[in-house]
Parts: structure tokens; sequence; C-alpha cells
């Protein structure tokens, strides 16, 4: 993805400066519910920066407005909907789920409201959180005849633990964000008009440390999670070999001698 940003139907890209890019969820007279063409929006921009991050080093996934960071699914949209229709609209929606998770750069979720269903699973696919006070978290597939199909019943149990998690998808019920902040869920609870400043700002210093280290730590963490401990340790190791060849790596050894804060490249 190059510096020029891209333009999409149903959502806003915003250079933030320092090498981080906002990808804002853009339709806030539906709560910003995800339309299949929202769903084709998101696949292009994590396909993206998936094959090529270009000049971005760290994403802020965000609402507009005030009312909801995302609804879920938009149901009206799905209202008569054939079986084949829903399944190739799920089928480009796990293609967005995949291609988030798949992310080599940071992302963080600047939740500006509700976070509902697939909004909630889109937030659980960030590496964390950061929530206005009044957001409120849901996975509320259960009370419509579906379930959590956009990565939700795994990534909220590896979060918070199966017997939360189960009481939550079991039930449909809401919680708030002072208890996903508990749960661990939420990182940070920010004011309302601090919320972007907040995830600005951790993501910019993110972004100040060497890319490949980032990129490496990610793979490491989210790949060696999923491994029994030996196993993980020594594909750690794996991943940090890849950099001390780096001129990064050199860079930050010379800029700490030095006393100077480090340029990195990326390379």
């Amino acid at each position: 993805m190059t510096a020029a940003l891209e333009t999409y139907e149903t959502l806003e890209l915003e250079d933030a400066g320092s090498g981080v890019l906002v990808v804002r969820l853009n339709r806030p007279e539906v709560r910003n519910a995800i339309s299949t063409q929202m769903g084709r929006d998101l696949v292009d921009v994590f396909t993206r920066l998936g094959e090529d991050s270009g000049p971005w080093r760290c994403a802020i996934l965000t609402g507009t407005g005030d009312r909801a960071f995302c609804a879920g699914v938009d149901l009206k949209e799905r209202r008569g909907m054939s079986n084949d229709d829903w399944n190739r609209q799920h089928a480009l929606f796990e293609r967005k789920m995949l291609a988030l998770l798949d992310c080599p750069i940071p992302v963080i979720a600047a939740v500006n409201g509700a976070a509902y269903a697939g909004g909630c699973e889109l937030t659980l696919l960030c590496d964390f959180t950061y929530a206005v006070p009044s957001a409120r978290f849901a996975l509320t597939e259960v009370t419509i005849g579906i379930m959590p199909g956009g990565g939700g019943t795994q990534t909220l149990q590896r979060r918070i633990g199966y017997a939360r998690a189960a009481e939550i998808i079991y039930t449909g019920k809401p919680f708030s964000a002072e208890e996903a902040f508990e749960w661990g869920v939420v990182n940070r609870i920010c004011a309302p008009d601090a919320l972007m400043e907040e995830a600005i700002g951790t993501a910019a210093t993110i972004a100040r440390n060497a890319p490949l280290s980032i990129r490496q730590a990610k793979r490491s963490m989210v790949f060696g999670g999923q491994m029994d401990l030996r196993t993980a340790m020594h594909f750690e190791i794996d991943c940090y070999n890849r950099l001390p060849p780096t001129e990064d790596r050199r860079e930050g050894i010379n800029a700490f001698n030095e006393k100077r804060r480090p340029v990195f490249q990326g390379r």
C-alpha cells in the first residue's frame, strides 16, 4: 500500500502521521453496520497491508460518529437473502476476518461506542483495544438464530477464558466498558474527546520502534500463542534470528551508543 490513500465507499482512511494509518468504518446512519460492500472494502485494505504495508507501521480501526463503533452485520441487507447469497456473503466476511487476523503490523481498535456481534468480533481480531466509557460489547448472534462466525468463539475465550466467554456467548447479553477492562478485552478506557488522541499516541510510539522487530514480535506472539511452550520458544528464536542481520539492528545499537534516537528504515 502506497502513501496515497485509497478511496472506499464504506471506509475513510486517514494518515495520522508518523506511519500511523486510521481506518474508519463510515456508515454512521446504520451504526457502522457491516454491509457486503464494507466487507469488500475491509478485505481490500487489510489484504493490501498484508501484501505491502508501505509507509504504515501501525493501524487504528475505529468508527464514525459517537453512537457506535460497529453494530455488527447489516441485518436489513440480509433480510430475504437466499441461502446461497448468505453463504457467499459469509465467505467474503471470512476473508475479511483472516485479512485482519493476518495483518503483519499492529492494529489498535479505538471503540467509540457500541461494538456488537460482528463489531465486537472486529475488536477481538485487533491486537488490543481502547474504548470510551459508554462503549458496550456483546456477541448477540444466538439471539437471532445463528452463532458468532467472525472468530468470536475463538478470540474471546483466548482473551478472557472459557467460562466467562461461554456466559457471554450463550446469553447474548452486553457487557460494559468497565467489565471489558476488568476482564482484559479493553486495555484502556479513554474520555470520548481523548480516545483518538490516546490511540494515535500509542500507535506513534509503536511506529517509532524498529518495524521489522515489531512484525517479528507480533508473528512470534500470534503463532507461538497456539503452540506448546517448548515449541513456541523455539519458534520465538527463529523469529528473533531474522533480526540480527538487518540494517535496523545495526542502527539501533549505533544509536544507543551514540546517545541519539534511532532512525529505522525497515531494512
